[in-house]
């Protein structure tokens, strides 16, 4: 911002007092308070202009020049701030905390909280359905990674060895912000995010952050916690409460712990994994093409945010897993989830709410929503509470009841009460008889001075006399010119009009000043009885976070019931030894968006049979299978009931996909680059039990150059790191291996020709694909016919040449799968002459051709 560095020595007390104020929030948009208004300056202005589509105008002059501005009415800012945290930007709310009735030059101004993308806690500024994450990252050997929730007060940390592991964390977390050393050089692929905010290196020190952390829990130490010895990750997180600290600007109570989180704990899913499978986004940006997009149909957003947690972080602890497929077949028992997810839409989202209590910035509506909430919880323990199953039994416990703070609600708050406290009117009568009082002193009123105006009338004899109030001049006595020498000696003249006179008495003034008092007085009343309030609700924070925990933990258990009721899945068994075997397995996605029947098919890995080469057609399905089986895999490790008719799954400890690639622009990588860095990271990092999805490696380079490195990749993967893979290929040479390792099967998706068209089966079949319907598949796409037809030509040609090169050089009986032996080439390629359809070019072509042939 070069204004303010080069502003000259003189200028309005009030600039000089914005400079001092934006000195101290250069990164940040300052949003100064004029008024009924929220002002910006310079380089601000000229941003936010253009990023809300506001008008830019100036004001005044800085080093000879207009100084830009621009302005929002601070009673809709909100909005306007909401698209700014979207967009990645902060602001700072610099507001009037000075009395303008008293200052003597600008009034006094101070930055009263900092709203950023991580650190946002307003209802209205989230999506309601997705956690909003701060992240911070600390490289010391090891990455150290802290990562907070604000709005649940959810804290955790953990660290990791490789930029791989960092990189997959970062897409997991996918944090709305993201703090680092400003002395760190981000990888290339983190600079392409949205909310980054650089911090001193100090902010890292780990001494400084241990005792942060310490004096935010109150204990002597960390090992409590589990992580005494982590330094990368403490200094991580001493510098993310920090941050929240000077944000907020206030005590953060509902921080109230943290959590570590190890990579042995779940199954490690690397950064294009993530994207390969579609989680829960999808390039369209439509959540229904998303595994989410199926599988949530939570009735809560606090299930919701936890639904999209699990999926992110399938577990690999057995025990966790079959406790939640109890917990889905004790509630699909008599139907049980179906009353229990009428009981939770009573359930408002109390995680948030408990966190804007904490930070005292809890509104009116969100204490009806509690209120409500905790009416609601003896129904739904009851609906639960003898459970057969212990898991739901313990749920019942965990979400408790809170009979007492209920009661206290019910008492405090109005049934519709407005949005902002400020209003008034929040809190309901008969409370507190303090407030009864001053609120009947205004209420009252306007009886008061109808009553005054009615003696006065008759007193004075003036039939028009009124008794008016304005903001100006207060409560006075109006009565027209003409009859101004008919007031008693007692009136005072206040004010001359054109055509009135306007006098007040001593009872008006005792009056006025009683009634002024009384609303400043019930107003300023009332917003203490409410602070009081949120002060008691915040006692039982701890309760309440468990109980928001546990509720959304059964929406999601409650969930999985009824999408294996809707969607006829089944329980998965898992087993200690190795292997993976799906009968009538279905991708649930493909699925439900399909028109068509979706064709089942079976997978089957063991110690015998643990890579799996699958040839096929475009468009044949093997993307979708390969797909599918990772899918069914994950689904499984969530708690979830699967999509297939038979699951048993042995232990998996990560998922690797190498399917599809693009250009990687922004650190010049190509798209053959970034296939093979893809496959570098795949067969470092894989072990016997992974799972693997390989598509088409080494297509982005020379057929040799590919089939070669294609064939070492599987070869190594069988021979060397023995996980369960999926390979798809179209090198059809590769469909040998088989023959040199017993662990390696050929499988194919099958087609058949029709005429000159192609009918797709979709269905899994052993051995390897007869043809790979190239020619086909580009006629379906719309090629144009006599592209089509000149492709067959060359292909007829290419293939007589092969063979004859593979029966002249190498001497051998056995063809390759694009070999011709009877009838003879010559006769098939007159067979498919249609000549009406040929140019006298594509005429003459083809004569070389068959000559060639023959």
């Amino acid at each position: 911002m070069t204004e303010i560095a080069d502003q000259p020595k003189v200028h309005t007390p009030m600039m000089q007092q914005y400079f001092r104020i934006k000195a101290d929030y250069q990164d940040t948009l300052v949003f100064y308070r004029m008024g009924d208004f929220y002002e910006l300056f310079f380089d601000d202005a000229k941003k936010a202009a253009e990023l809300l589509s506001i008008t830019l105008t100036a004001r005044g002059h800085s080093v000879g020049s207009p100084i830009p501005m621009c302005g929002l009415p601070y009673h809709a800012a909100e909005g306007y701030i909401a698209k700014l945290i979207k967009l990645g930007e902060s602001v700072a709310i610099c507001e009037q905390i000075g009395d303008p009735a008293t200052s003597k030059g600008p009034v006094e101004r101070r930055v009263v909280r900092i709203v950023t993308p991580g650190t946002v806690t307003e209802e209205a500024l989230l999506e309601e359905r997705k956690d909003n994450l701060l992240v911070a990252i600390y490289f010391a050997k090891v990455y150290g990674i802290a990562c907070l929730d604000l709005t649940s007060g959810r804290f955790v940390l953990l660290q990791v060895n490789s930029t791989d592991e960092l990189l997959s964390e970062i897409e997991r977390l996918n944090p709305a912000e993201l703090l680092f050393n400003e002395d760190w050089l981000l990888p290339a692929i983190i600079k392409e995010r949205k909310g980054l905010t650089r911090r001193p290196s100090w902010h890292f020190e780990e001494t400084s952050a241990r005792k942060l952390i310490l004096k935010q829990f109150n204990t002597h130490d960390l090992k409590g916690f589990g992580c005494e010895h982590l330094t990368a990750g403490i200094s991580a997180a001493g510098c993310l409460l920090q941050y929240v600290k000077d944000t907020q600007q206030s005590a953060l109570p509902h921080i109230q712990g943290i959590r570590v989180e190890s990579s042995d704990d779940s199954i490690l899913l690397d950064a294009s994994s993530r994207r390969n499978l579609e989680l829960d986004y999808h390039p369209s940006g439509q959540i229904q093409y998303t595994l989410l997009g199926v599988l949530d149909k939570t009735v809560t957003a606090m299930g919701s945010r936890c639904l999209r947690r699990w999926l992110n972080q399938p577990l690999r602890d057995q025990a966790i897993l079959n406790n939640r497929y109890d917990c889905v077949d004790a509630l699909l028992s008599n139907s049980l989830y179906e009353d229990v997810r009428e009981k939770l839409r009573a359930v408002g989202d109390i995680e948030r709410i408990s966190s804007r209590i904490a930070l005292k910035s809890a509104r009116p509506r969100d204490l009806l929503v509690l209120r409500d909430t905790f009416a609601a919880l003896p129904g739904l323990q009851g609906q639960i509470a003898d459970s057969e199953c212990s898991q739901i039994n313990e749920l019942a416990t965990r979400i408790g009841e809170h009979p007492d703070f209920l009661a206290l609600l019910q008492r405090a708050i109005i049934d519709n009460p407005p949005v902002l406290i400020r209003d008034g009117g929040v809190i309901a009568p008969g409370y507190r008889q303090e407030l009864d009082d001053l609120r009947n002193l205004s209420q009252n009123a306007n009886q008061f001075l109808c009553d005054m105006e009615s003696r006065e009338k008759e007193k004075t004899g003036i039939a028009t006399l009124r008794i008016k109030y304005n903001r100006v001049h207060g409560y006075y006595i109006e009565i027209p010119r003409s009859q101004s020498d008919d007031v008693p000696d007692t009136y005072i003249r206040k004010q001359t009009l054109k055509n009135a006179e306007r006098f007040f008495t001593s009872e008006l003034k005792e009056f006025e000043d009683t009634i002024l008092s009384a609303k400043e007085k019930s107003l300023a009343f009332e917003k203490k009885l409410y602070d009081e309030l949120l002060d008691a609700i915040a006692t039982i924070l701890i309760p309440i976070q468990a109980s928001a925990l546990a509720l959304a933990e059964l929406d999601v258990l409650v969930n999985f019931a009824q999408r294996t009721s809707s969607l006829n899945l089944i329980r998965p068994v898992l087993r200690k030894e190795r292997g993976i075997s799906i009968a009538a397995g279905r991708h649930l996605v493909v699925e439900q968006v399909s028109d068509i029947p979706f064709v089942v098919n079976d997978l089957d890995f063991n110690d015998e049979r643990h890579m799996l080469i699958i040839t096929g057609p475009n468009m044949g399905g093997k993307s979708t299978y390969m797909r599918q089986a990772a899918l069914i895999v994950l689904i499984a490790h969530i708690g979830c009931f699967a999509p297939a008719s038979k699951l048993e799954c042995g232990p998996i400890d990560k998922i690797f996909t190498r399917i599809g690639a693009s250009d990687d622009l922004t650190s010049g990588r190509s798209t053959f680059m970034v296939e093979m860095s893809e496959t570098a990271n795949i067969l470092h990092n894989a072990t016997a039990n992974s799972l693997i999805l390989m598509d088409e490696i080494g297509r982005g380079t020379s057929t040799f150059d590919g089939l070669s490195l294609a064939w070492a990749c599987a070869d190594y993967l069988a021979k060397e790191i023995h996980a369960f893979t999926l390979f798809a290929t179209h090198y059809f040479e590769l469909t040998s291996l088989p023959e040199e390792q017993s662990v390696i099967h050929n499988i194919h998706l099958d087609a058949m020709e029709h005429g000159d068209k192609i009918v797709f089966l979709h269905t899994v079949k052993e051995g390897a694909a007869s043809q790979s319907y190239g020619l086909q598949v580009a006629a379906l796409a719309g090629v144009p016919k006599t592209v089509i037809e000149q492709a067959k030509l060359k292909l007829r040609h290419l293939e007589t040449s092969a063979y004859k090169e593979q029966q002249t050089e190498i001497g051998s009986t056995q063809l390759d799968l694009f070999a011709i032996n009877e009838p003879h080439p010559a006769i098939e390629l007159l067979e498919k002459l249609v000549p009406d359809e040929l140019t006298p070019r594509q005429a003459l072509d083809f004569l070389y051709v068959l000559k060639q042939t023959l």
